[in-house]
């Protein structure tokens, strides 16, 4: 079963705090850095995803509402 996100960020703050210690042998640091990258990946890969998937609504010409894609672009202007 995949992690939902928040236990994968979770995840990642543990391992972030545990390297930020530095009281870890050479070898068990590298496996929480490598481990820390790919959920790092995974989390950037599921909000560009979700990102991809908000939708705004948006009046047209009569007044109406209407569902129109949220581009990229757009973030910083909604």
């Amino acid at each position: 079963m995949e992690k939902s996100f928040e236990r994968s960020l979770e995840e990642l703050e543990t391992i972030v705090g545990k390297l930020e210690n530095g009281d870890l042998p050479l070898e068990e640091s590298l496996e929480l850095f490598e481990k820390g990258i790919k959920l790092s990946r995974e989390c950037r890969d599921r909000l560009t995803s979700a990102e991809r998937k908000i939708q705004i609504l948006i009046k047209d010409a009569n007044g109406e509402l209407t569902a129109a894609d949220l581009e990229a672009d757009d973030l910083g202007e909604v």
